[in-house]
């Protein structure tokens, strides 16, 4: 196993807490401006994730085909990534054969989602040429609001979700990545994200939501973003979808084993830590797959 990153103290984070100072609500303007702007982007690696990529490729025993049988006929499975960045990660679902969608709080960033598409789309061979490729989207809208789910279609689910992806900054020894969607929020945002996921989750068996769980290695009191996180925080919050859980002075959330799980709730159907990752979460990245009870 690869020595573990540890955590330290960047310029680019301190930038990158400067611009989230403001309260949470205020957060999406934030990562907007920074789009907008163009210049100071830290989060983008220009591929997608080695463990996604493995994924897909050899844990088919959990996530099936990208193809399902519905009334009689197959059609693809619908992926979603939100906070998708320029897009890598659905240009890559998209060549195993699903329906992808990216979603994005800015329209700058769906317009590099766009041109990512077009100057670089070619190069995600398609893996399987009897199914062939799925159809790329990209879509403007804040993950928390409903207009977006309206204009994606589809009843508003999806079999595949992959959480990583999103404006979060992951720090390096030199260089952060904004990557994973919850570590990039503040905690007081927590019940938000795993309500919306249990909404948007298609149901059991056909529906998986995939999470790459990081910073692993980063104490919660630290702050951020990126927020630290630890398996716990997936545990409680996926299986007490909404809910305001309790956590501790340190900022660490505080498990109850007696406490059942919400209805509605979402169970944990398998954990492990990748072979490959990108560079900074080598040792500490953890994969963990989710469906409804």
């Amino acid at each position: 196993m690869p020595e573990a990153a540890a955590d330290q103290p960047t310029d680019v984070r301190a930038r990158l807490q400067s611009v989230f100072s403001t309260p949470p609500a205020e957060h999406g303007k934030g990562w907007s401006k920074l789009w907008d702007e163009g210049d100071f982007l830290p989060w983008d690696k220009g591929e997608p994730n080695p463990a996604l990529v493995d994924i897909l490729t050899d844990r088919r025993d959990l996530i099936d085909s990208p193809t399902i049988e519905e009334g009689g006929a197959t059609r693809r499975k619908r992926a979603l990534v939100a906070g998708c960045g320029r897009g890598y990660d659905v240009l890559l679902l998209a060549s195993f054969g699903y329906d992808a969608y990216g979603l994005e709080i800015s329209e700058s960033a769906v317009k590099r989602c766009e041109e990512e598409k077009r100057v670089n789309g070619g190069t995600y061979s398609v893996k399987d040429a009897k199914i062939g490729a799925g159809e790329v989207r990209f879509i403007v809208g804040d993950f928390f609001a409903d207009d977006w789910v309206k204009e994606a279609g589809g009843q508003g689910k999806f079999e595949f979700i992959y959480d990583y992806t999103v404006h979060y900054p992951v720090i390096t020894l030199e260089l952060p990545r904004l990557k994973d969607f919850l570590c990039a929020l503040p905690p007081s945002r927590r019940p938000d994200w795993s309500l919306r996921y249990s909404q948007l989750l298609a149901p059991s068996p056909a529906g998986n939501l995939i999470c790459l769980e990081f910073p692993t290695y980063k104490a919660p009191s630290t702050g951020g973003p990126p927020f630290g996180v630890t398996a716990k925080v997936y545990v409680e919050h996926l299986s007490h979808p909404g809910e305001d859980l309790p956590y501790d002075a340190e900022g660490s959330i505080k498990s109850d084993i007696f406490r059942r799980a919400s209805e509605g709730g979402l169970e944990r159907v398998a954990h492990w830590q990748p072979d490959r990752t990108h560079d900074i979460g080598k040792g500490t990245d953890w994969v963990s797959v989710w469906r409804h009870r």
